[in-house]
């Protein structure tokens, strides 16, 4: 084909997988020439506070409200941070779904809307609900947490200015932007 026979091609075949195999054997030769063992006792003990009393210290802290990151959000932020968001998705009107669904006018749509993409079915059930800033503010912080059963790999934004300025930035994906929370 490429003015190779195939007593060539099996040649480099060959050489391939016998590297292959010389890597692996070796590495089990080594993990039994070098075993090491555990320790019976840790030199150190590291005591780590429960996840209930983290829950806890989170729940006592004052939160700042949603209505008040939104009225100092930044759509141009929320842009920037929209970019990694277009790995999955996109945000122009008519645009495509990827492997997420397209987010153009998801402030205020029901939840999922689109026809053309296929939701889980923990989103499908939630079709006679809303996407209002609350809740998409509750779904980027914690897909997972916030739709048992979502399809969504992202493992959520922690950070409640970016998460406003995001919010800010789907917002202007809509002819109609919704109004802002208030308190």
């Amino acid at each position: 084909m490429f003015g190779m026979d195939t007593m060539t091609l099996n040649k480099i075949a060959g050489a391939v997988l016998g590297t292959g195999l010389l890597v692996m054997g070796l590495n089990i030769l080594s993990d039994a020439v070098y075993h090491a063992e555990k320790p019976e006792e840790a030199a150190i003990n590291i005591e780590v506070a429960e996840s209930d009393s983290t829950e806890a210290a989170k729940e006592e802290a004052p939160a700042v409200s949603l209505a008040t990151l939104m009225a100092s959000a930044d759509a141009s932020k929320g842009q920037a941070v929209f970019k990694a968001c277009q790995a999955c998705h996109t945000g122009e009107e008519g645009g495509a779904n990827k492997v997420g669904p397209n987010l153009y006018g998801i402030v205020g749509a029901q939840k999922a809307h689109l026809d053309n993409y296929a939701y889980s079915d923990a989103l499908k059930a939630m079709h006679d609900q809303q996407w209002t800033f609350e809740n998409l503010n509750e779904f980027i912080r914690n897909p997972k947490g916030y739709v048992k059963g979502s399809k969504m790999a992202y493992g959520g934004l922690k950070d409640d200015a970016k998460r406003a300025d995001l919010l800010a930035y789907l917002r202007t994906l809509s002819a109609n932007p919704a109004p802002l929370p208030t308190e």
